[in-house]
């Protein structure tokens, strides 16, 4: 447990906190620790009381065949095997369908809002967020890294970004869990833009100039260094897209299941009130974290698209 404490106290000033809040959070937090260690009973006492107790902070953040909703019970879902392959319904693949729901639903919704309004109108409250974050990503996002032609690119980005911004709000909500966490998802998004990129170079290119990208314009004799590095980047990013999305919203939930775990760890009330602050403000980051990594798939997915389509003279 001193351990422990030593590891707490070390990471807490990296947390951006507003100098004051963090020193109460802090005081709070280390008071708590020593009353809770102080009237905790020995390792010699509790172990066989408490020895198969432990805090699985990973099986919080992984997927599973059930759906868990303490205390009223857990769904399990189905299993399915073809042969070899096993595609079983999992609560990550829940999520997913939820999430396409929902954009089916609202963009519906959207849709029949903009149908039943005349020219001069404009729209008011949920249809003008909506068209706001649209418009931003047609612009900002697509359109500025992409330039000429971005239209024909814009369903997919659009897409991803609100699929992933989904993914992601979705785990957030208690009994949910966030598909985004998953390897498998982050891959499968990253093989799309992948071969989008791939594709695109070979449309606007041709055979040659997608092989004569390769040697990056070198010389001939720096061809044997350059052609394996600019072949192993065509793979390195899609590769920091998959990487970047599963660490970043994986992460969060780890610290967010640790500080509620603290009060199971230390088993005392004292604990509670600087664990759950804690864990609220890394809440609100996660909040901030669901946008910012929606954002960022987009916008580098369309930065890579918008390399692989650019010719000569626009560079």
């Amino acid at each position: 447990m001193e351990h422990l404490l030593r590891l707490l106290t070390a990471n807490l000033p990296s947390r951006r906190l507003p100098q004051k809040r963090f020193l109460a959070v802090a005081l709070a937090l280390l008071c708590a620790c020593a009353l809770a260690m102080a009237g905790e009973p020995s390792s010699d006492e509790t172990g066989d009381e408490h020895g198969g107790e432990k805090l699985d902070v990973i099986h919080h953040v992984t997927d599973g065949d059930v759906i868990e909703l303490e205390p009223f019970g857990e769904i399990h879902l189905p299993a399915i095997k073809i042969g070899d392959f096993d595609i079983s319904i999992t609560r990550h693949v829940v999520m997913m369908w939820i999430a396409a729901i929902l954009l089916v639903v609202i963009f519906s919704s959207v849709a029949n809002a903009y149908k039943k309004m005349s020219r001069p109108q404009a729209p008011k409250g949920f249809v003008n967020l909506m068209e706001t974050m649209i418009e931003f990503v047609r612009t900002d996002v697509v359109k500025a890294n992409i330039g000429e032609g971005y239209e024909r690119f814009l369903p997919y980005l659009l897409t991803v970004f609100f699929f992933i911004l989904t993914c992601n709000l979705l785990g957030l909500i208690p009994y949910a869990a966030t598909a985004t966490s998953n390897i498998s998802v982050t891959f499968t998004l990253a093989v799309f833009t992948f071969v989008i990129v791939q594709f695109t170079m070979f449309k606007e290119h041709g055979l040659k100039g997608w092989l004569s990208h390769l040697t990056a314009g070198a010389p001939v004799a720096l061809w044997p260094i350059m052609v394996p590095i600019e072949f192993l980047s065509m793979f390195v990013k899609p590769f920091a897209l998959m990487v970047r999305l599963f660490a970043n919203m994986t992460a969060g939930h780890v610290v967010i299941v640790t500080m509620i775990g603290l009060i199971f760890i230390f088993k005392s009330w004292l604990v509670a009130p600087a664990a759950v602050g804690i864990a609220l403000i890394m809440y609100a980051l996660e909040i901030f974290v669901a946008f910012m990594q929606a954002y960022i798939f987009t916008m580098l997915s369309s930065l890579f698209i918008g390399m692989a389509a650019a010719h000569e003279e626009h560079h």
